[in-house]
Formats: C-alpha cells, structure tokens, sequence
C-alpha cells in the first residue's frame, strides 16, 4: 500500500532521513518510535505526500508519488486518514459539522452521510458533544474527534502522529483501543509515539511491528519492547 524504497529527505543543508525502506502491508499494524527530532511527524508527511523524497523512490496504492498530477495526490490523500500530532478545528462551528469537513471538500452531501456521521460519533463516544464548539472540548475529546475526522471518509490506511501525546493514560488506552478496532477492519494502520508503554500495551491486542527511527535511518525495534 506504502512502499518506501531507499528513500531520503534533506531540508537546507541537512539530511534528517537517509535511505528508508519501509513496506505498510495491507492490515497491518505499525509503530514508529524514536527520539524527538530524530524524524518521525517527517516520515508520516511523506507517506500521505505533504512532502516528497529528495531521493529514493516512494509508491502509494502502486503508484510512484513522483508521476502523480495534484488531481491524483488529491485523490489518493481521500484514501489515507490522518490524525494530526496538533489538531486543528474551525472554533465557530459546532463538532457535527467539524467532522464532516472533509465530505464538503470532496463535494460529497453530507446528508445522505448523516447516519454514518451518527454512528460515527457514537462510536468514539462523542454522541453527547454533538453541538458542543472545539474550544469546549477536554484534549481527550479533541482526540476522538480527531480520529472520527480521520476515518469518515473510510480511508484504507490511518496515520496517526501521537494521538495518545496530550491525554492521560486511561485516554490513551482507549484511543489505542479505537486504532486496534479500526485495524481489525482491515484498515492499515501507522502510529508515530514515543510511548513504549502504548506499544507495549497494544501488543496484547495485536500483532503489531514496532520500527525505531533515530540518525536518520530506520530499523526493527529490538525484543525488549
């Protein structure tokens, strides 16, 4: 689905990633860890194409992201779900029509979208939030919608750029559980965090590859995670 192939970033005069090779299978279920800096948020931009390799090549759904027009990145990016390390909503407008954003920008009716956008908010327990404006939402709340954001366009692969960074544990545990359903979809999913206990605790759960990043490369985590 994500192929990455000996792929390098350089900004400026530095090079924050060198020679990357990554496969994201269909299904699966990734961690990527590693010290603040060392290029994480960076490897995630690439793989919804907010950036593109200096070098190497990188193919999303089998296509080389290098031969794709802005209409093909427009449209491949429906099919990959983000979550944001910093979620951003519009203040003024009430949750509901936060998280159908995404249909309006696509041109989709949200009205035929209502039940799902229902079922939706129920199922990361925001029912009772509908009408509620960003600012009056608790981070953990703010996280779940995030997610709900992330996946109403029923995307085929989810990123997430520490989901779990600004909620306690208790939250943390249930945003993982959120992910572990949504990869139990079939949906592949990729979370950046420094938090090994999430990982470790997401293993009992599901078969999940942790990848460490740190000076510029990429590698398997060792067994003491």
């Amino acid at each position: 689905m994500i192929e990455l192939n000996d792929v390098a970033y350089s900004y400026g005069n530095g090079t924050l990633l060198g020679d990357v090779t990554l496969h994201l299978a269909p299904g699966s279920f990734h961690f990527l860890t590693g010290p603040s800096g060392a290029g994480k948020s960076t490897l995630l931009k690439l793989c919804y194409m907010e950036l593109l390799p200096t070098s190497g090549q990188l193919s999303i759904f089998g296509r080389d992201v290098k031969s794709m027009s802005r209409d093909d990145v427009a449209r491949t990016r429906r099919r990959i779900g983000v979550v944001h390390q910093d979620c951003q909503f519009l203040d003024h407008l009430p949750l509901t029509e936060n998280l159908a954003m995404p249909l309006a920008v696509t041109g989709r009716d949200a009205a035929p979208e209502d039940q799902n956008l229902k079922e939706l908010m129920a199922w990361v327990g925001l029912s009772s939030r509908a009408d509620a404006l960003p600012p009056q939402l608790s981070g953990g709340e703010r996280q779940r919608a995030a997610l709900a954001r992330a996946v109403i366009m029923d995307p085929e692969i989810v990123l997430a750029d520490e989901p779990t960074g600004n909620v306690d544990w208790e939250m943390s545990l249930r945003l993982l559980q959120l992910l572990v359903e949504l990869n139990r979809m079939g949906k592949t999913i990729l979370v950046a965090t420094h938090d090994l206990n999430l990982i470790r605790a997401a293993k009992t759960q599901v078969s999940a590859r942790v990848l460490r990043i740190a000076g510029g490369t990429l590698s398997l985590a060792g067994a003491e995670l």
